[in-house]
């Protein structure tokens, strides 16, 4: 009978997941494992020489299916992340208030830089990259710091704090597996809900406006917007299968068609119709970057949190390829990825570059794990971004449109973060109040815009930042009561001996 420490994996290892157990709801999600078949049941691809390949030694992620079966999950991929770019873009201008010639050029940059990022992820260049199917997109978090910082100081410093930050993070790399302590689940789930709170507020203001600006809460931009989520909701209720994964996108087509059915697609965005069909991103489009490292400081205390979330990425993909990797080696990769990325989207007006998590349900939903698909959506985002009219197309899409696909595709943000919460132990009570106060904290500027605004600008946008806060305030709290309290605690009540006093 061997023993059980020669059936432990290899320190660092991940280990292949086991079955799932059986249900009986058709939309539940299977693990799926290396040597499981692809069948009908979880939509994996039919047996091909792929199989074969799998069965002679080659890993289902590594495997290299058909280029027309590549091609079409790679658009699936696509199909489903789209939304994320959209809206991001569109959000910073209409936050910033660009007009549709920038807007067109940053839309451009963002699906070019996704796809290169997602190359970069796919394929693994050199020590970039974990090989796993990853798609890249900005958005989220760095985002609404990305604005934060270039309302208080300008376009060309958010720019310059984006390439610190990517600098940063090759710097405090090697020192970060020491810091993954103090980024438990608790501060990660509180920081994704600070964030998706945010961000739902931010899609909100797309549909409405900003309160007190002339047709804030204008009756039919409320329609556009709140018809957009009520046809992605309708898509998610009656389609199955592919088209499921596809209501978003759907719900953002329709709400579109409506806007140009009711005339509110305007004249302007007629005219960002014209054009060549080439459109390159421009570089620099704001300006030489300044660097000013207080105000990059938000963007940086937020990679710390964002590396933490990669390994938990990463840690997740692999799960559902059912590949073993090591986290030593393999999450490092993941994050020199995304630095790399957010480096170069930097001197294109982008905001930080991440990997994302969204594409891995549909991993794991179709059973296709082969990093080739991704490579493949990779090559699909850059040709997108490099076409003139599809990117124009993309551009005159109505705000409030956009706004109502945002609040659905952030508030699934909020949800992912309850439910990361919901694995860390908030039954126990120094938990609960570590949460309660960090959330009060973080979306204090949130709900209360202005609240810091008698404090010195440098400040300001350190506290305005309820991202940073909430983090911070997480991180600092389940020290003290999870790492400190504890020691001190046990050194109060253990009696002491003679040779103590």
């Amino acid at each position: 009978m061997s023993s059980p420490r020669k059936n432990r994996p290899p320190v660092g290892q991940v280990p292949t997941p086991g079955p799932a157990p059986q249900t009986a709801d058709p939309d539940a999600v299977r693990t799926v494992r290396p040597d499981d078949p692809p069948s009908s049941s979880d939509g994996g691809l039919p047996p091909s020489a792929g199989d074969a390949d799998s069965r002679a030694g080659v890993h289902p992620v590594d495997e290299a299916r058909p280029l027309g079966r590549i091609l079409l999950f790679g658009i699936q991929h696509v199909l489903v992340m789209a939304a994320t770019p959209i809206s991001a873009i569109f959000l910073m201008s209409a936050t910033l208030g660009l007009d549709s010639g920038l807007t067109v050029d940053l839309l451009s940059a963002a699906f070019v830089l996704s796809g290169v990022g997602s190359l970069v992820q796919s394929l693994g260049i050199w020590k970039f990259g974990p090989r796993l199917p990853f798609v890249m997109l900005p958005g989220g978090a760095p985002l609404i710091l990305f604005l934060a910082i270039a309302e208080q100081h300008g376009l060309r410093t958010a720019t310059g704090a984006v390439i610190l930050t990517a600098v940063f993070t090759f710097v405090v790399l090697p020192l970060f597996s020491r810091l993954l302590a103090y980024f438990p689940a608790l501060v990660i789930g509180t920081m994704i809900v600070i964030v998706g709170v945010n961000l739902v507020k931010v899609g909100a203001v797309l549909v409405t406006g900003q309160p007190g600006s002339p047709g804030f809460a204008d009756p039919g931009n409320l329609g556009l917007g709140l018809a957009t989520i009520g046809f992605t909701v309708a898509f998610y209720l009656f389609f199955t299968g592919v088209l499921r994964q596809l209501a978003v996108m759907l719900g953002l087509l329709a709400g579109a068609v409506l806007a140009a059915a009711t005339g509110a697609i305007d004249g302007a965005g007629a005219d960002a119709m014209g054009g060549g069909l080439v459109n390159l991103p421009q570089l620099m489009p704001f300006g030489s970057p300044q660097f000013n490292l207080v105000a990059a400081l938000p963007l940086m205390l937020y990679t710390l949190a964002s590396m933490a979330e990669a390994t938990g990425q990463t840690v997740i993909n692999a799960e559902a390829v059912g590949k073993r990797i090591d986290t030593r080696t393999d999450v490092p990769k993941t994050v020199r990825g995304d630095a790399l990325t957010s480096l170069f989207g930097g001197f294109f007006g982008l905001p930080l570059m991440v990997t994302s998590g969204e594409n891995i349900g549909i991993v794991r939903v179709t059973g296709v794990r082969s990093r080739f698909v991704t490579a493949a959506a990779g090559v699909v985002l850059v040709a997108i971004g490099i076409l003139a009219p599809v990117t124009r197309a993309i551009s005159v899409i109505p705000t409030p449109v956009v706004g109502g696909t945002a609040m659905v595709v952030f508030g699934v943000i909020t949800v992912l973060g309850i439910q990361m919460l919901g694995r860390s132990d908030l039954d126990k009570h120094t938990s609960t109040f570590v949460c309660a106060v960090a959330l009060a904290l973080g979306l204090l500027p949130i709900l209360v815009p202005g609240v810091y605004g008698g404090f010195p600008p440098n400040v300001r946008i350190l506290l305005e930042s309820g991202v940073a806060v909430g983090t911070f305030t997480a991180v600092v709290l389940n020290i003290l009561f999870h790492h400190v309290r504890p020691g001190v605690v046990a050194r109060l009540t253990t009696p002491r001996t003679e040779s103590d006093r």
